[in-house]
């Protein structure tokens, strides 16, 4: 029969599932939307390409991709129990370079709206359309 116990280097708090640590640090609402992240390739630790089963330590590099930000963590601590907002946040750190990229977009973001965001009308209604038909196209006239 063989020993089913782990060796003393792997205790229960030192190692931790990629998917367990995104969502107990509060990067995604479930376990599930983590692991489809990270099929789909938008999280990556230490650089490399992972799996929802990869195991974290305490001074990895997590970078994942929420919407159209680019997020580089560093890990400060383990945990697969989801806390409270401040517990989640002391688990990592966001690297200095991370912050800067995430401030210029929102910068960027203030000062450049997106075009189709000012549109406060949809589609044109029946009634908009009619008039839009009955509108007279051409301005230059032959009368002239």
């Amino acid at each position: 029969m063989q020993n089913d116990k782990k060796p003393p280097d792997s205790a229960p708090g030192d190692r931790v599932r990629l998917d367990k640590w995104l969502w107990a640090a509060r990067f995604f609402k479930t376990r599930g939307l983590a692991g489809d992240e990270i099929g789909k390739g938008r999280v990556d630790v230490n650089g490399q390409a992972a799996k929802a089963s990869k195991e974290l330590r305490v001074g990895d590099l997590v970078s994942l991709r929420q919407g159209e930000v680019l997020r580089t963590v560093e890990i400060r601590a383990l945990g697969v129990q989801r806390g409270p907002a401040p517990v989640a946040q002391a688990m990592y750190e966001e690297t200095a370079d991370s912050l800067a990229q995430r401030q210029k977009i929102a910068a960027q973001r203030r000062l450049n709206p997106e075009p189709a965001l000012s549109i406060e009308q949809g589609r044109p209604t029946k009634r908009d359309r009619r008039q839009l038909a009955d509108w007279n196209r051409w301005s230059a006239t032959a009368d002239e």
